[in-house]
């Protein structure tokens, strides 16, 4: 029998891809790729090293992977790779005696075999925690071929799932220095993938039964300048939208600060990309955002908002904010309060501020006791909840295309336009029995109107 690999994803889109490319190498090499983790030879866990929360559902995945030794069969052999593995590297390994081997990103194009070394009683040597940032010159004018391996930017690529939509990776890294963020330390500095990979894998995944790609990166608004176009996004979304069978295409995490028009008008105007607005804001007090080494204030956000909304009032806005950051004041959350009631956004993310390894912010004087924080998420997230909700209901009449992704007895779901994955609500359509929809399925797009919303979900009916 083949070893038999069971892929467990944590983390963001991102990791998605990078497990999917693990995946193809693992069936490159002949092994058998499974779901159940207990009728596996081994398992290899994508961890997420972002946050503190995400560090913990890490370990416990790790650990509750290796308990299933502990009865007879199960695998033979639990491994750790993703973000918190080269984030940590040698000091996971020590830490976590239960995973058997931890591999970083250079791992990854000889994975098979390093997987296979474990199984048969090596232990390759975990990766070395360094600022990945250093293996490229700061400027990007000057930089060469990356000297590691950068995930997601193979050309294989093996599905593990098989909705109508998926990710596809457009650039790793950053060359921002937010002064709360570890991300750049583990990924790297910024390197785009060229446009001619970006389409061949988009005509992979239409061949594949993908209707809408979800490009994401860690700075989509910084696609190509390593390759001497700032405006190379511009050029690539109608190419990609061109792409048979795709219907629509989906840009997320853009920079405020990086946001230019000519990119705002390719968005809300070329056929088949979606007006989707995935802003990292982060706050809206500008002694805050300066703390964060970030740029704006209020006014310029709303500036920004507004000149999106003038190309199409029904654009899709979303976020996440931080609070509870060090030297935040009562005005500073009363500032933020002031710009999301006026923005109106369709979706924002609250999170409380948690020192990260190696991070400036850590070194930061004024942190605020665990008790504010928590206090100040739970006043920010019950006003984005009455916010969101009326900007859902404010929609009801609107025209939208809904992406059908469940149809199931009398159920049909998908999302509208502004709606990104898993995370920005969803669209159920009514009259499932009715003949308009009697023969729609998963990956068609209907028209329909908004007649209802819950929350930031929207009840729908076929035009």
């Amino acid at each position: 029998m083949s070893t038999r690999v069971s892929l467990v994803t944590l983390g963001c889109a991102r990791n998605e891809v990078d497990s999917e490319e693990l995946a193809a190498r693992f069936a490159a090499a002949g092994m058998t790729l499974v779901d159940d983790a207990e009728a596996a030879d081994a398992v290899v866990v994508n961890t997420c090293g972002f946050v503190a929360s995400a560090k913990k559902d890490s370990i416990d995945t790790l650990l509750a992977a290796a308990d299933l030794r502990e009865g007879s069969g199960g695998p033979r052999a639990v491994v750790a790779v993703g973000c918190l593995a080269q984030r940590y590297g040698t000091e996971l390994a020590k830490e976590l005696p239960e995973a058997d081997a931890v591999l970083g990103f250079d791992d990854y194009p000889e994975i098979a075999a390093r997987v296979q070394a474990v199984l048969d009683g090596d232990r390759p040597p975990a990766p070395t925690p360094t600022d990945r940032r250093l293996l490229l010159p700061l400027a990007p004018a000057h930089r060469p071929p990356v000297a590691g391996a950068v995930p997601g930017h193979a050309t294989a690529r093996h599905r593990l799932g098989d909705g109508p939509t998926a990710p596809l990776k457009i650039a790793s890294g950053c060359d921002r220095r937010c002064s709360f963020c570890a991300i750049p330390m583990f990924r790297g500095a910024f390197v785009s993938r060229r446009p001619g990979d970006v389409l061949d894998e988009a005509r992979w995944l239409a061949d594949q039964g993908v209707r809408e790609v979800f490009l994401v990166s860690e700075n989509s608004t910084s696609y190509g300048k390593d390759l001497g176009d700032l405006q190379l996004l511009e050029a690539l979304l109608p190419e990609l939208a061109a792409v048979d069978g795709i219907e629509r295409v989906r840009v997320s995490y853009l920079q405020p600060a990086e946001l230019r028009p000519s990119l705002v008008e390719v968005m809300t105007s070329a056929p088949g990309v979606v007006p989707y607005f995935d802003l990292s804001f982060q706050h809206a007090s500008g002694p805050v955002l300066r703390r964060m080494r970030r740029f704006g204030d209020t006014d310029r956000f709303l500036d920004l908002v507004d000149s999106i909304r003038q190309r199409d009032p029904r654009a899709g806005l979303r976020s996440n904010v931080i609070v509870g950051f060090p030297g935040e004041t009562a005005d500073d959350v009363a500032e933020l309060e002031r710009f999301l009631t006026l923005a109106q956004l369709d979706v924002v993310g609250v999170f409380g501020y948690s020192d990260e390894d190696g991070t400036t912010a850590a070194d930061l004087p004024d942190h605020l006791p665990e008790a504010e924080v928590g206090e100040r998420v739970e006043r920010i997230s019950r006003l984005v909840e009455e916010l969101t909700s009326q900007r859902a209901a404010d929609r009801i009449g609107e025209p939208v295309s809904v992406l059908v992704e469940v149809v199931e007895g009398g159920t049909v779901e998908g999302r509208a336009a502004h709606q990104g994955p898993e995370v920005d609500g969803s669209c159920q359509l009514l009259g499932a029995g009715a003949s308009s929809l009697h023969s729609v399925a998963v990956g068609d797009v209907v028209p329909a109107v908004v007649v209802g919303s819950e929350g930031v979900d929207l009840v729908v009916e076929p035009a």
